[in-house]
């Protein structure tokens, strides 16, 4: 019986070995700066989403959208789409005054683009 317990215990821990390794062949966490840099997205001006100017982003989204030859949705939806990619990915991370300067920069595109606002 002894064996038959010594046997258990190594597959046991032959299977968490596995598990192990397999976690360790996962792709990295943070998928999204991968994504940033190799998708084939519209191209938005260097360290554009560092500024505290929501008009400002607007613009620059805006004019990047509707430049962008790579877009598969209207240039309205492919804006929106790059500011909501930006605060999700940020997460948690994201300060409340840097989810408010988000939230007025599409505010601002939906009246440059001349859309109803959001309810």
């Amino acid at each position: 019986m002894a064996k038959a317990q010594a046997a258990r215990k190594s597959t046991t821990t032959g299977r968490k070995a596995t598990m192990t390794a397999r976690k360790s062949t996962r792709s990295p966490r943070k998928w999204s700066a991968k994504v940033t840099e190799t998708s084939d997205a519209m191209a938005l001006e260097k360290d554009l989403f560092k500024s505290d100017n929501p008009q400002r982003i607007a613009a620059s989204v805006k004019r990047s959208a509707e430049r962008s030859h790579r877009r598969k949705s209207s240039p309205f939806r492919s804006a929106m789409s790059m500011l909501t990619f930006y605060k999700n990915r940020a997460g948690r991370n994201l300060s409340p005054r840097r989810k408010g300067i988000i939230d007025a920069t599409k505010k601002r595109l939906r009246r440059l683009f001349h859309r109803p606002a959001a309810s």
